[in-house]
């Protein structure tokens, strides 16, 4: 087979949650721990760092990679869903799996998996673990796919286990409130392995459910909101952030989004982890890690700027949690006109966050090219009753166009509300 073959093979053969929601997704470990001891169990080979959470995973995997890459160490990276291209999942060193080594991959081991009907994540996950066991990797970064508990990377022992914060998302598997959620992520809590919780947004239930779990698996437990590590951040001229710290003096990030002031400090109470179990981080490393991440780790939509005149933006927040800060964001910018093109998938919370949209924006309401979006005239329809007002498009391009086209050169353009939305622009942009 072609890469191009393979991959619709892999669309097509197994669900892929991000096509076809609640389908695709399969409770238990039951496909994983075979596939696992078919493979003979390749991720006992090498270190793991083991992160959940409903946001921030992506930055906090990438961010620690490019960290541990500037120390020189091999690191192996996997994280979910891609935007571009599905091998950005897969990673050594920032460099994407070849595109020979997934058709072999699925050549070699169709034989075996095909009787299994393994989900598309639960099959991405084995081949990742391979890969990095071939590729000799020191430590991987395993981000999980959802929740944790039941989640089919949760078959690892890592060295340390993060967990960056709690918000409703995929409250259809994992629960409706905080406390439900919160259990599901804990579940990636191992016996004696350190654990991280990047902050529990004040809630007193959810931080008594963390240290409970932690005593209750004997596991030394940091809560890193409460440490102090981050004294101020500001944003530069650039679109950077700076960042004041306790211990390693200011430190600059490629990534300017607001929430990045959270999983900062979740990152940087993670590497005093890693640095007290051995590992040789200097101030160095961590300032060339947070400094270079996109170039390092090959990281995207996370308030990346698309260009300047007029300014556009995209990210790929898509819940409540991460909306919180993304509308704090959008509204300080200085611009004559803002302008949002804008689109969710059907089974996330789409009026919690249309809710908490500015009103004075122009809107451009479409949907992405994966089957689980919200019709944009559906999408327009809650947004109206919200006293939101735009436009319909019935793809990213047309919508993203139409945006550029009313634009003068000092205004904003926002382009988010989904993963997928995101995806369908870089596509064009790339």
């Amino acid at each position: 087979m072609t890469y191009k073959e393979t991959i619709e093979y892999l669309y097509n053969a197994a669900p892929m949650f991000q096509n076809i929601g609640a389908g695709a997704y399969k409770e238990g470990l039951y496909n994983t721990l075979a596939l696992d001891e078919h493979m003979g169990h390749p991720h006992r080979a090498y270190k793991t760092i083991h992160v959940a959470g409903t946001n921030g995973k992506g930055s906090v995997s990438h961010t620690l990679a490019a960290i541990l890459q500037q120390a020189g160490y091999r690191v192996g990276l996997y994280t979910s869903p891609h935007l571009v291209d599905f091998r950005e999942r897969i990673r050594v060193n920032g460099k994407m799996i070849s595109k020979e080594r997934v058709v072999k991959f699925v050549e070699e081991e169709r034989a075996f998996f095909e009787p299994l009907h393994p989900s598309f994540f639960e099959l991405t996950t084995a081949m990742a673990f391979k890969y990095f066991q071939e590729q000799q990797v020191d430590v991987a970064l395993i981000e999980v796919g959802m929740g944790g508990r039941l989640d089919c990377t949760n078959i690892i022992t890592p060295i340390l286990s993060i967990i960056t914060n709690i918000s409703k998302d995929h409250t259809q598997f994992l629960g409706k409130s905080f406390t439900d959620i919160a259990r599901e992520k804990a579940g990636i809590i191992k016996r004696g392995v350190p654990v991280v919780i990047g902050e529990t947004n004040g809630r007193w239930k959810v931080k008594k459910l963390f240290i409970e779990k932690a005593m209750q698996m004997e596991s030394p437990i940091t809560l890193a909101d409460e440490k102090g590590l981050v004294q101020k951040s500001e944003e530069t001229a650039r679109g950077t952030r700076t960042y004041q710290t306790s211990e390693w003096g200011t430190i600059e990030s490629e990534l300017g989004g607001y929430y990045q002031i959270k999983n900062t400090a979740t990152i940087l109470m993670s590497v005093k982890e890693l640095i007290e179990m051995g590992f040789n981080i200097s101030n160095s490393h961590i300032n060339e890690g947070f400094r270079h991440v996109t170039s390092l780790t090959g990281l995207k939509g996370r308030w990346q700027v698309i260009r300047r005149h007029p300014l556009i933006v995209c990210d790929t927040g898509h819940n409540p949690g991460g909306f919180q800060y993304l509308v704090k964001q959008i509204s300080a910018q200085r611009c004559d006109k803002l302008h949002i093109v804008f689109g969710m998938v059907a089974d996330k919370e789409v009026r919690s966050v249309i809710n908490s949209l500015p009103m004075h924006a122009e809107y451009y309401f479409t949907q992405s090219s994966v089957k689980r979006s919200m019709p944009a005239e559906q999408l327009a329809s809650i947004a109206g009753k919200s006293g939101l007002k735009g436009k319909t498009f019935h793809d990213v391009a047309s919508a993203f166009e139409a945006a550029r086209t009313n634009a003068g050169p000092s205004d904003f353009i926002f382009v988010g509300g989904s993963s997928y939305v995101v995806a369908d622009l870089l596509k064009l942009v790339k």
